[in-house]
């Protein structure tokens, strides 16, 4: 932690939350065991993200292809996100919390708990802290394609202006920045189906540790790695050198 740049601390870290259930089978437990453990570390992390400065945290929580999971499994996270999301936890820390994907492919009470939590947190001016419900980027991107289309075919668009603004303001991260920095946990090397428009200058971290198992110092170690680096953004490491 001495070891930090404050100065230089990523404003958006997205992270790949991987390794629940396989944190819960190595311990002998269901696997609902370790989903109600991640939810424990989202807490934490969210917590430590605002008190280090970050401006936007985002969560994959779940999937679109998740839905092709056991029943049993997608009701207990269903209902971990009902049962768990908590405006004291960002109203103390003066987090605003947002939501991206298919919000209504979700249960009823959950689509309506998420939005009341939208709302009652709107006014917060601290960190945002985003999840990643029903999400993929696929859908995204063929969504913000769809968006595009209905507006050239309405005329309020010209076909000449679509360009990489254009389709960016057409996600639904076109309120905030690109992730300067993702993490994932678990040991596997993919980002699967998350971000992929926003990450193409984004420094990846890579851990292997079940997402139960990250902590607050596990955090620290991948802004550390992040600070190490030079983003070239495609220029040579002289120009970015010279321009510093």
């Amino acid at each position: 932690m001495q070891q930090l740049d404050y100065s230089r601390i990523p404003a958006h870290i997205a992270i790949i939350m991987d390794g629940n259930g396989r944190w819960a089978k190595s311990k002998g437990l269901p696997r609902t065991a370790g989903h109600v453990e991640g939810v424990a570390t989202v807490k934490r992390i969210t917590e430590e993200a605002t008190r280090l400065g970050v401006k936007y945290l985002t969560v994959y929580a779940f999937s679109t292809e998740n839905w092709n999971r056991p029943t049993p499994e997608v009701e207990a996270l269903m209902n971990l996100v009902l049962t768990n999301l908590e405006e004291e936890i960002f109203m103390k820390n003066n987090v605003r919390f947002r939501m991206i994907g298919e919000i209504g492919r979700l249960p009823q009470s959950v689509a309506r708990r998420l939005q009341e939590c939208m709302d009652s947190t709107a006014a917060n001016t601290g960190m945002t802290m985003v999840i990643a419900l029903s999400y993929s980027s696929r859908w995204e991107i063929a969504r913000a394609a769809r968006l595009i289309a209905d507006e050239v075919r309405n005329g309020t668009l010209q076909a000449d202006d679509i360009d990489e603004d254009c389709v960016s303001s057409h996600l639904m991260t076109d309120f905030m920045p690109d992730p300067d920095l993702m993490i994932r946990t678990g040991g596997e090397l993919r980002i699967s189906n998350y971000l992929l428009w926003q990450s193409a200058y984004t420094e990846f971290y890579f851990t292997d540790e079940f997402w139960p198992d990250f902590t607050e110092e596990s955090l620290h170690r991948a802004i550390l790695a992040y600070q190490q680096r030079q983003r070239r953004y495609g220029k040579t490491g002289d120009q970015i050198t010279d321009e510093e």
